[in-house]
């Protein structure tokens, strides 16, 4: 207990009793879980629309191939539409129209994709392709 007279338990300065302050017990938990949610939310909402941005990339890159190749076609004097839908196809787009003019050739083609909240959204990307 006492050595000369002194208590040897350590005494605590300048420390609260957290015996009264039961009150707050858990508030950081659910600080915790609210930010998680909140980042889980934005998580989510950055990964669909980073998916739409990655179709419409993809819608783009079929309709300019799709153009290029049907006035690559029509200059050899096959059918510049069939040839464009067949690339599209290949592209993993879906040609929604395609105008074989004179000098050149307009398609416009269509992806597909699973955008924000699972819903279905179709992005549509438009070329032109021909001489000069």
């Amino acid at each position: 207990m006492t050595r000369r007279g002194r208590d040897l338990r350590p005494r605590r300065r300048g420390r609260r009793d957290h015996r009264r302050h039961t009150g707050e017990r858990g508030a950081a938990t659910l600080l915790v879980v609210a930010a998680a949610g909140l980042l889980l939310f934005v998580g989510l909402a950055l990964s669909g629309v980073s998916a739409v941005v990655v179709a419409q990339r993809r819608a783009q890159s079929g309709a300019d191939l799709a153009a290029l190749s049907g006035a690559t076609a029509a200059a050899d004097g096959r059918d510049g539409c069939a040839a464009a839908t067949a690339t599209a196809r290949a592209n993993g787009a879906a040609l929604v129209s395609c105008v074989d003019g004179a000098d050149d050739v307009r398609v416009s083609v269509r992806v597909r994709v699973s955008g924000p909240a699972g819903r279905a959204v179709d992005v549509v990307a438009e070329a032109r392709a021909g001489p000069g």
